[in-house]
């Protein structure tokens, strides 16, 4: 099977080893750093160090241990909860009036929502923080959310838009039809069969907020630092293997929702 072909034409597996081989040799350096930054976290030098020397779970232990970690933690984890439900909300409603409308209208609306994926996001942060700057909302969770909310929403727009799009919208004029009012029949009908969608943009959201760094560095401080800015403090000044062991949970979090996000992707297309 790995050498003969059943045909002239067909392409074996031994005739594509070069093929898995790249492919292998792709895969290593994109997942290599996440590799070297677990095995540090694991490290007992009281420095970043790679090969680690000895092995200890001591880092862990100082983040769980220090409050400073624990309230950005919480931080970050209420902004990103945040952050999930307003995008979701305004990405779905968003994702819906989009797809309603004329195809020319729509393609425009989509290219706007995707705007902030496409612009550097340093740019987006420097105009969000002269922004606050004027109404007052750098350093607060509201600023925090609502930032988050610019990066995460094009997400959720995209995930169910393409969710909508394996819809068959003649299910709800049907309830229409039938004298629902379109709020109604949207919640009743439609909502019900795009679901994993909206579950999947919401994960997506609830990352994005998580492991968002460049504008949290611009307006959160104070009381309400995030995680991976706070992060981004000791890396400056501290450079101990805290950080690795912070980096290894956020990957292990990102890891598992992103891996929940794909089952529930796979669910709705073998529906």
């Amino acid at each position: 099977m790995l050498r003969r072909p059943a045909t002239e034409t067909q392409i074996t597996h031994g005739r594509r080893l070069w093929l898995y081989a790249l492919v292998g040799l792709v895969v290593l350096f994109l997942i290599a750093p996440s590799i070297v930054v677990i095995v540090v976290s694991f490290s007992s030098d009281r420095y970043l160090a790679f090969p680690p020397t000895g092995w200890s779970m001591r880092w862990y232990d100082a983040y769980l241990g220090q409050q400073e970690w624990r309230d950005a933690t919480v931080v970050s984890v209420i902004a990103a909860i945040l952050t999930m439900i307003v995008s979701t909300v305004l990405g779905t409603l968003a994702a819906y009036g989009l797809h309603t409308l004329g195809a020319r209208i729509s393609r425009i609306g989509y290219l706007l929502f995707t705007l902030p994926l496409i612009i550097p996001g340093i740019l987006i942060a420097i105009g969000i923080f002269m922004l606050y700057a004027w109404a007052g909302l750098n350093n607060t969770m509201t600023g925090l959310v609502l930032a988050h909310s610019v990066m995460a929403m094009p997400l959720v727009v995209i995930t169910v838009a393409s969710g909508l799009r394996g819809y068959d919208m003649s299910q709800e004029m049907v309830a229409r039809s039938l004298g629902a009012s379109r709020p109604w029949a949207f919640l009743t009908v439609t909502l019900p069969q795009i679901r994993i969608s909206i579950v999947s943009g919401a994960l997506l959201a609830f990352i994005t907020s998580l492991d968002e760094v460049v504008i949290s560095l611009f307006i959160a401080g104070g009381d309400n630092m995030t995680l991976t800015k706070r992060m981004f403090n000791a890396l400056r000044d501290e450079l101990d293997p805290t950080i690795a062991a912070i980096s290894t949970l956020l990957i292990a979090i990102s890891v598992v929702l992103l891996a929940v996000t794909q089952l529930l992707q796979r669910e709705e297309r073998g529906r």
